[in-house]
This record gives C-alpha cells, sequence and structure tokens, in this order.
C-alpha cells in the first residue's frame, strides 16, 4: 500500500528534531506492556544475534538474560540513547528526512521498532529499508499500543481506528516485496485476568506486527 500525501501529514510539522531536543526519560506505556513486549522478544530473538533497535530510547525492552552479540540503537535523542545500557553502539538520524539507514546490506538478524511507527511519514521507504539490513530469514518486530503524541503522528494514524492500525502495519510490510505475510498479536487489555475479572481500568492494549525477511521473492 502507499500512503496518501494527506495521510503523511503531521499536525505539527516543525522539525521533529527540535521536538526530541530535550530527554525524556520515561516510558510511554505500562507495565504491562512492557512485560508483554518482553516476553514476545524472548520468544522470537535468539541470543548471540546481531539487533537493530529503530526509534529506541534510553530503554530497548530486551530480555535481561539475553546477551546478543551487537545492539546498534538508533533515536532522535543523543542523550537518551546514550542512557540505554543495552546498546554497544547508536546513531541520531531523522528518519522522515532521510529514510536510509547507514548500515549494510543483511547485517542484522531482528529489526525492533517499539512505540514509534505512527510517526514515520513514509514507511514504504523505511521497511525497504528493514529488509535490505535483515539476513535472510530475519526478522521484524512492530509493537505499539494506543498511546502517541498525537501532533506527531501522521494522519493516517491519527485517524484510524485502533484495530485499523494493525491492517496499517501489515500493509507497510505488503508495500514491500520479500517478506513473509505479516503476523499480528492483538492483546486489547495487559491487565492480568483476575484484575479485569474486578473489574480494574484496563491496561495499555498490545499490538504487535511481525514479519521475516522471505528470500524466495
Amino acid at each position: 500500500m502507499q500512503l496518501r500525501p494527506n495521510q503523511r501529514l503531521k499536525l505539527d510539522d516543525t522539525d521533529d528534531q527540535l521536538f526530541y531536543a530535550y530527554p525524556r526519560f520515561v516510558t510511554h506505556v505500562d507495565e504491562g506492556f512492557i512485560q508483554q513486549l518482553t516476553d514476545l522478544y524472548r520468544d522470537r530473538l535468539k541470543p548471540n544475534t546481531r539487533i537493530f533497535d529503530m526509534m529506541s530510547s534510553w530503554v530497548s525492552h530486551l530480555p535481561e538474560e539475553m546477551q546478543f552479540s551487537h545492539v546498534e540503537g538508533h533515536g532522535l535523542n543523543a542523550e537518551e540513547l546514550a542512557r540505554n545500557p543495552r546498546l554497544n553502539h547508536y546513531f541520531v538520524q531523522n528518519l522522515n528526512e532521510n529514510p536510509q539507514f547507514p548500515l549494510p546490506n543483511e547485517d542484522f538478524d531482528a529489526v525492533l521498532n517499539c512505540v514509534s511507527v505512527q510517526y514515520v511519514q513514509y514507511p514504504e521507504a523505511i521497511f525497504s529499508e528493514i529488509r535490505r539490513i535483515l539476513k535472510p530469514a530475519g526478522v521484524a518486530i512492530i509493537s505499539f499500543s494506543n498511546r502517541m503524541f498525537f501532533q506527531k503522528a501522521i494522519q493516517a494514524w491519527r485517524e484510524a481506528p485502533e484495530a485499523q492500525r494493525v491492517e496499517l502495519v501489515k500493509g507497510y510490510f505488503a508495500s514491500v516485496p520479500g517478506f513473509t505475510t505479516p503476523e499480528a498479536i492483538v492483546h486489547k487489555s495487559t491487565l492480568p485476568n483476575f484484575l479485569q475479572w474486578l473489574g480494574a481500568p484496563g491496561g495499555d492494549p498490545f499490538y504487535a506486527v511481525i514479519a521475516y525477511r522471505d528470500n524466495s521473492i
């Protein structure tokens, strides 16, 4: 799928690097979401592999007990990235200005993106780059909830119901030849079942869309 020009627009179209100039040492989702994401990484990632954490921050939510041969970080705030203990190296780049990663072909076993895909204005270019840097059968895991910096999310994301955002990310993968059929994981509430039964307010919903590099195409 190709987004229309108006679907790429943001309410705040000033330079993204100005918006992210000051570090935010907070987590943007609740503990239930983070636990599910870490469990997903534990299930889908392999130790001693090379990981690219795209649009990262001061925490990567990787399982503490898993060691990787290299974790490359990327983001818009160097101070946040410098505080991330899992990163072996990082770079700062505005992907909406320059979507090309300064990374070699087929160099990573996994590409991760947590609660940031809603800000990408040219997902077709970004997902093409994700495929380029993935090794054969490498995995891409795109996770998100219903939270966002509203003024920085693209129109297609802002106006889509939550369920439709899953289809949007599936469409990003489908726009690039060479990915497997995307798989979606949807958990509407991240609260434990017993708290839901007690009528507690719902936690942050958890969504993940996963695809692998398919070299048969």
